[in-house]
């Protein structure tokens, strides 16, 4: 007791001490702080802008005959569903889905609905290829292969043709790679570029790198320009080799997620890893099974597994709605309202104007029109961008600004050529409205 009373301020300070690691040990403080010992602290997802809208938001009297026209255009064409979104200058004024998401289990089209979306992936991969350039990591002068190349590992290295080492990341943004397609399209033949590797299925992203250094060029890069998918994979490990990262990690955090696009996923292939609110996909009538793609003894269907829609990676491999879509888009277009994610070099760069150059991510380019569409089996996706003029006697003549995307989970029977369609069916039913909803859905985020 004397102790005690001649060393109060010790007892107290060891029983604090006792007290403290209490504490610690049951709240866990240590396995996850820091080595101040704070706690950490997760954050929650944010809600993406998709499952924050529903089609009873669009319904409105004077878009009615839109919707029919819509409605009219998925039936001619077997569209069994689709979902459209539209953004004028930089708002968010309609977003609505058409006919069902699953015909056997009677689910309806929603917003929050997401689709393969084929080649639009493209316009991603551009995206994070100039994010990349602005930072420092990467120039379109970047050689891709060869020892002075990107791509220098050892499995990059045994280059069959030696043109190759001239190939930039330019030339693969704007397909002028010199790609040829000795085995057909090398993203949907597998089966035929795994022999030529004598590999086995899957085939992963660096296989099919390496099947790009075994083959030989169909003409100089930059000089002939050869719609390649092969390219845009290429382009793909070119992000991860630059970034550090998971093609997929990089694009979704370095991109997607500081634009607030938060429901873009790369695609998986079987209906059984489907995402909860993802669609089911449908062919023609006339489509028949065809060996899995990862080799398995087994017939499916194209859309069902017989396509590695995954391993397409940067050339068709995403799912989105048209609503996060049309917000990707709004964050690297040229309307001054909003600031671009994207410096407006970067923007003149992937848009140019001369018929002499190639446009990157997007399909076309002209001074009044940006284009993207993308088509495979079981999905057609088309995002365009156009100026409207707008003449009023207080303003004079202006131009609106309008993007809009519509996504299908269906096939037709004219393959790639349904996008020109539903260019012309959409537009056509656009110009029956008279007035556009006064509304921004994007302002639900805030």
């Amino acid at each position: 007791m004397q102790f005690i009373k001649k060393h109060k301020e010790i007892v107290w300070l060891a029983s604090v001490i006792v007290i403290s690691a209490l504490c610690i040990s049951a709240w866990g403080i240590g396995s996850g702080t820091d080595k101040r010992g704070e706690m950490d602290e997760v954050q929650p997802s944010p809600t993406p802008l998709n499952h924050l809208i529903t089609n009873e938001m669009s319904d409105h009297e004077q878009t009615r005959r839109f919707d029919v026209a819509i409605e009219r255009f998925m039936r001619y064409w077997g569209i069994k569903g689709g979902s459209f979104a539209l953004m004028r200058n930089d708002s968010l004024i309609y977003a609505k889905g058409y006919g069902y998401a699953n015909i056997e289990d009677s689910v309806k089209c929603e917003v929050k609905h997401i689709f393969r979306i084929a080649s639009v992936s493209k316009l991603i991969t551009a995206v994070a290829v100039m994010r990349l350039c602005e930072n420092g990591s990467l120039s379109p002068d970047t050689k891709v292969f060869g020892a002075d190349g990107i791509l220098n590992d050892s499995t990059f290295l045994n280059c069959r043709d030696k043109k190759i080492s001239k190939v930039t990341v330019e030339h693969l943004l704007r397909h002028l790679g010199g790609f040829a397609n000795p085995h057909g399209d090398a993203a949907f033949n597998r089966d035929l570029v795994a022999r030529y590797l004598d590999k086995e299925l899957p085939l992963s992203m660096e296989d099919m790198v390496e099947y790009a250094t075994r083959i030989r060029l169909r003409a100089r890069p930059g000089e002939w320009f050869d719609y390649s998918n092969l390219g845009y994979i290429v382009l793909s490990k070119v992000i991860e080799k630059a970034s550090g990262m998971s093609y997929e990690e990089y694009v979704k955090d370095s991109v997607l997620a500081p634009i607030g696009c938060h429901d873009i996923h790369l695609a998986e292939n079987y209906s059984t890893s489907l995402r909860e609110n993802e669609v089911s996909y449908y062919e023609v009538k006339e489509a028949e099974p065809v060996p899995a793609y990862d080799g398995c003894d087994t017939l499916v269907m194209k859309s069902l597994g017989g396509n590695d829609v995954h391993g397409l990676y940067g050339a068709g491999g995403w799912v989105a709605s048209p609503v996060e879509l049309v917000k990707l888009v709004a964050a690297i277009n040229e309307h001054p309202g909003k600031a671009s994610f994207l410096s407006q070099e970067s923007i003149d760069f992937m848009t140019p104007l001369s018929k002499y150059e190639r446009p990157a991510g997007w399909s076309s380019i002209t001074s009044r029109e940006w284009q993207r569409s993308g088509s495979m089996s079981g999905t057609s996706a088309l995002v365009k961008v156009h100026k409207v003029k707008v003449r009023s006697a207080a303003a004079g003549n202006r131009y609106d600004h309008y993007c809009w995307v519509f996504i299908s989970n269906s096939s037709s029977w004219n393959g790639p050529q349904l996008s020109r369609q539903m260019n012309r069916s959409i537009t056509r039913a656009m110009e029956r409205v008279k007035e556009w909803p006064r509304v921004d859905l994007f302002e639900l985020e805030n």
